[in-house]
């Protein structure tokens, strides 16, 4: 099991809730009714863009199925679905060449 008691899990578990809920409050409750700043809107824009690359690279460079060993498999997947993505502009294209990548590499054993 885990060194931590039920109380304090469920304690850990209402502050990341009560903190997820301040978070959306303070864009939607308190800045709803106004406008954006153009600077603000910019950089949100790109909140997206940072955040797949960011759950994603763990993924590729130190795999749980790998035991942590980086594996060339899934470097010629996302290399393939960065190179597609680049090129096409298209997030399908993207997922479904480093997909294809992945699997085929695996099959052909390396």
């Amino acid at each position: 099991m885990t060194a931590w008691s039920d109380p304090a899990i469920w304690g850990i578990m209402a502050a990341l809730g009560l903190g997820t809920y301040t978070l959306r409050l303070s864009f939607l409750g308190l800045l709803g009714g106004r406008a954006i700043p153009e600077w603000a809107l910019r950089h949100l824009r790109y909140t997206a863009v940072t955040i797949l690359p960011a759950l994603i690279t763990p993924a590729v460079l130190w795999p749980e199925a790998t035991g942590g060993q980086t594996d060339p498999a899934r470097l010629a997947a996302a290399a393939v679905a960065l190179i597609g993505g680049y090129v096409t502009r298209n997030a399908i294209v993207a997922i479904v060449g480093g997909m294809a990548t992945l699997y085929l590499v695996q099959f052909a054993g390396f």
